[in-house]
């Protein structure tokens, strides 16, 4: 039953940090799975944070509920998706005229990367938050203004985004399981900022 609170099993803070770990790279798993529709991947990130603060707060929930939290968000985080990946190209775009040797390229494909991570960034943040019947607008203006307002944990997802890059880089599979780090992460960094 989701929602309902576990009773803690009088584990050691040790094997309750491992299991905390082990949970992350399983839902680093789910959200890649959930993120093959190309548009689909803020509602598999928005699904996946919402099963890590399930977890913990010891409440129950898995793939179940991880199922009907992305099919929630997919309604409106698609055109979040499409909109992450109009940017992607809008970037591109701009590395190929700094590439091409074009007056002030450099310049402006460099402020293209960095508000392409800041993008990303938001995106993460949105995704942190999301709860069922929120609308991806409004959680992508909030987000956009904690991005700004809160550098050190941006900063701390930037981090995250680096570990999967080169985890990808060392092997691929890495990456998929440290998505769910990367989800984690932006939750963490969330509930510092409502707490501070």
């Amino acid at each position: 039953m989701a929602g309902t609170r576990v009773k803690a099993r009088g584990e050691s803070a040790l094997a309750e940090r491992f299991a905390v770990f082990a949970e992350c790279l399983l839902t680093g798993v789910w959200i890649a799975v959930a993120s093959l529709g190309v548009v689909t991947y803020p509602a598999a990130f928005a699904a996946g944070a919402r099963h890590l603060r399930r977890r913990t707060a010891h409440e129950r929930g898995g793939w179940r509920e991880f199922v009907a939290d992305f099919r929630t968000a997919v309604r409106g985080g698609w055109l979040a998706g499409l909109a992450g990946w109009a940017a992607v190209a809008a970037v591109w775009v701009d590395v190929q005229a700094a590439r091409a040797g074009i007056p002030g390229g450099p310049l402006v494909g460099a402020v293209g990367v960095v508000a392409l991570i800041g993008l990303v960034v938001t995106g993460l943040r949105a995704a942190a938050v999301w709860e069922p019947g929120a609308r991806w607008l409004t959680l992508l203006a909030g987000a956009g203004r904690r991005t700004v307002l809160d550098p050190a944990g941006s900063f701390l997802i930037v981090g995250g985004l680096a570990v999967v890059a080169l985890s990808a880089w060392f092997a691929a599979p890495l990456a998929i399981a440290v998505l769910g780090a990367v989800a984690a992460a932006a939750v963490a960094v969330e509930q510092r900022y409502r707490h501070r």
